[in-house]
């Protein structure tokens, strides 16, 4: 009979461990820091085209008033 050379019991497996409070903490840093940035641009994207509607208002370049037919 075949016999191998290392006993089936006595394979390697990989062994679970808790949490690494560290690694948590980089990774949510790293998440919390990529959606405030994407947060930002937008928010600065949205205030740019207000900025940029009244500033045509202003000019008087166009109207809120719908015009008359």
């Amino acid at each position: 009979m075949y016999t191998p050379a290392v006993d089936l019991n006595e394979v390697a497996h990989a062994t679970l461990t808790g949490p690494s409070v560290v690694k948590e903490i980089i990774i949510g840093f790293t998440l919390g820091l990529a959606a405030g940035g994407l947060w930002k641009m937008h928010h600065w994207n949205e205030q740019r085209k207000t900025r940029a509607f009244y500033d045509l208002l202003e000019k008087g370049e166009i109207s809120v008033v719908a015009a008359e037919e």
